[in-house]
Parts: C-alpha cells; sequence; structure tokens
C-alpha cells in the first residue's frame, strides 16, 4: 500500500498541493496546518488510513504479472494466484518507470549516475559536483537540496514551466482551483496531446512556501546550463536556447497570472486577496556554457531527473500506440470494453494526477464502468 511513496522517493520530498487541497473522497483535511505540505511519511499514513476507513480490499505484496481478456472479461496473473473480472481499472500511474535519454547511454563510466527514483540525499553521492539534467518540479527540488549539503551544482534547463509558490497572498494551486484551470476538461483543450506532455511546473512544498524557480537557484549558487544534447567523446554539450526557454516559460506564467486576475476582476472581485503582483524575468547566465568535460573531475556525479513513464509490460491487451501510451477517451479504453485508466497525465481534467483530482474522475468513470456491467453501453461519459 502506497508503494511507491515507500519506495521511490527521496527522504526529504514533500507534497506539491497544500494539505487543504490533498485531499481523498469523503476525507478533507482535519489537521492543524491546512497550508502546509505532507511528508512522505505523512502520505503512506494518508493513503493507509483512507484504506482502512473504506474497508478497501487491497491486497498488498501482490505484483501483477500480466493482463489478459478472457471470455468473462479480463484474466490477472499475479504472484498470489491468478484473479478473474468483467472489468478492471489500471490504476498504476504514468510515473512507473524513469526516463533517461538515449544520451545517457554515453556518460563516462567514471561518473555516478543515478535517477529520481534512486536518490535517496545528497550523502549517498560522491564527493565533488553534481550535473543535474531537468528542470522541472524533481529537478529543481533536487538541485536545491545538493546545493545545501555544500556541492557544486550544474543545471541543465530545457522546457519547464514556472509558477510562483503563492500569488496575491494566496497558494498558486488555490488560484488554479478557485479560477476553473485546474477543472478545465480534457475535451475542452485545444492541445490536448501537448497538456499532457507538459513537464510539472518548477514548485516545492516547504512550511515557509517558499518559491524555487531559477532565479532563486542561482542566487544559492547553481549554474545554469542549456538542454543536454549530446555527449560527445565524454564531453556533455547543452543547447545554446537557454535565453528562449526563459522567455517561454516567463510568458506563459504571466498569461497564466492574467487569467488569476481577469477571474477574479470577473467573477470573484470581493476575495480577500493581495494586490496583484508581476515577478523578475528569468535571469540569463552572461555567457552560459555550452560545453563540459565529464572526464575532467568537475562533475563526480549525475542525477537525472528527465521525467518518468508508465510500465505496461504486463499489459498483453492491444491498447498501446507506438510510443506505448494507453490509447483512452479519457480513462475509457474504448478497444478493450470494460477496460478503464485513472491517474494519467490530463486524464478527465487537468487535475488528473493530482490527489484530490482523482475524485471527479472515479465518479465519472465508475459511472460509465456501473452501465457496462448493467447494460454494455458504450458511449463516452461526458
Amino acid at each position: 500500500m502506497a508503494n511507491s511513496w515507500r519506495r521511490e522517493r527521496w527522504e526529504s520530498l514533500r507534497l506539491l498541493t497544500p494539505n487543504w487541497l490533498s485531499r481523498l473522497p469523503g476525507s478533507p483535511y482535519q489537521g492543524g496546518d491546512p497550508d502546509g505540505f505532507m511528508t512522505m511519511p505523512q502520505v503512506i499514513e494518508l493513503i493507509g488510513n483512507f484504506a482502512a476507513a473504506t474497508s478497501a480490499p487491497v491486497r498488498t505484496h501482490t505484483a501483477v504479472t500480466s493482463l489478459r481478456r478472457s471470455d468473462e472479461g479480463y484474466r490477472l496473473a499475479t504472484n498470489d494466484g491468478e484473479i478473474c473480472c468483467r472489468t478492471v481499472m489500471l490504476a498504476s500511474g504514468a510515473a512507473n518507470v524513469p526516463h533517461v535519454p538515449e544520451v545517457g547511454r554515453a556518460v563516462p563510466e567514471q561518473i555516478e549516475c543515478v535517477t529520481a527514483f534512486d536518490y535517496r540525499n545528497p550523502d549517498r553521492l560522491p564527493p565533488g559536483g553534481v550535473l543535474v539534467v531537468g528542470a522541472s518540479a524533481t529537478g529543481v527540488q533536487l538541485a536545491e537540496e545538493i546545493l545545501r549539503s555544500g556541492r557544486p551544482v550544474l543545471l541543465a534547463v530545457g522546457e519547464h514551466v514556472r509558477l510562483p509558490r503563492t500569488y496575491r497572498g494566496r497558494d498558486v494551486l488555490w488560484w488554479m482551483q478557485a479560477s476553473g484551470v485546474w477543472g478545465q476538461r480534457y475535451d475542452e483543450i485545444d492541445d490536448l496531446e501537448r497538456a499532457r506532455r507538459l513537464p510539472s511546473p518548477q514548485l516545492i512544498g516547504t512550511p515557509q512556501r517558499t518559491t524555487l524557480d531559477l532565479n532563486a537557484l542561482q542566487a544559492a549558487g547553481a549554474e545554469i546550463v542549456g538542454r543536454l544534447v549530446a555527449i560527445r567523446d565524454g564531453r556533455a554539450l547543452f543547447s545554446g536556447g537557454l535565453r528562449n526557454a526563459f522567455a517561454l516559460a516567463d510568458l506563459k506564467m504571466e498569461r497564466l497570472l492574467d487569467t488569476f486576475d481577469a477571474w477574479l476582476r470577473d467573477t470573484a472581485p470581493d476575495t480577500d486577496v493581495g494586490p496583484p503582483e508581476r515577478f523578475e524575468p528569468t535571469r540569463a547566465p552572461q555567457l552560459p556554457r555550452l560545453s563540459l568535460d565529464l572526464r575532467s573531475g568537475e562533475i563526480r556525479s549525475l542525477v537525472w531527473a528527465t521525467g518518468f513513464r508508465p510500465d505496461y509490460r504486463w499489459l498483453e491487451v492491444p491498447v498501446l500506440n507506438r510510443k506505448g501510451e494507453l490509447r483512452h477517451d479519457g480513462g475509457v479504453v474504448a478497444e478493450a470494453p470494460g477496460m478503464y485508466a485513472i491517474g494519467l497525465p490530463v486524464l478527465r481534467r487537468r487535475k488528473s494526477t493530482f490527489i484530490h483530482g482523482a475524485e471527479d474522475d472515479a465518479r465519472d468513470l465508475v459511472s460509465h464502468l456501473a452501465g457496462h456491467l448493467a447494460d454494455g453501453s458504450w458511449t463516452s461519459p461526458r
């Protein structure tokens, strides 16, 4: 239960969502720190308590080794016997395995490489400099923690989503929720595939509600370089498009803040918030380095914070595209009647991958599932 939080997270990790927003169906937050952020042990406890309170028939220490079609519906092979069912909900999520780009094959042997799944704390890294590749939520958090340990850090930055932790006195996720941005449905989004591939925003959950962006990291001593594009003869090569990446992220953040302001002005003008804010543009290094000799000893370890991928090796039903992604319409796998998915990016709403976002998606999908069991109806839930 909560296995990924027990075994695949670094020790200092906290949720990015404030406690008041990290709720499960019928279980609102009732603690004394609504604006705080849960630690890893607290998340494990939250999930365990919810399973106990709902008397969910959770089978722990049970791994699914294959899922196949059968005359009755589906047959699951596990390490604890076989399970037959008419319907199945794939809730394994989209972050099952870390993604390491092909360029990783060329890293010299003397560099110790770890992924976000392997990383636990800076003390487990060898002494010396660290190259962190990727600047979404995971990358900036690990870079900041490694910096505080006293190690020099280079952070390779590509496309990213910049957000302030707070805006006009409220958590930025309060604005996402209140303005309706997070509730936007998948069938209302112009470029759904792009929305589903957006990197996670540069946020960190701290008691101080700190904003962790590239300006903050540079002020703390991190060296920012462009996206890692190749490794040739032991030399890492970085993109020269750093300023463009900064400008695009800044522009998108400004547009989102404009959306919040417009919602407040037009819909909730009496809401108690502070005055409008705008933030300093991301500072670009004067002369960002374009290459780094990985054999020089300047860098002793490399942390891959380059995202995650779903793992469907156990799924023996032909419902994946050529990229290994599940084909579905808002979580309904039309090619396999009775099969559903939940917890994937922008599954039915922009908030689908967050703890509180699963409730609305689950309600839609369970309604469809019940219709399928009753009469085989296959209209997509809207």
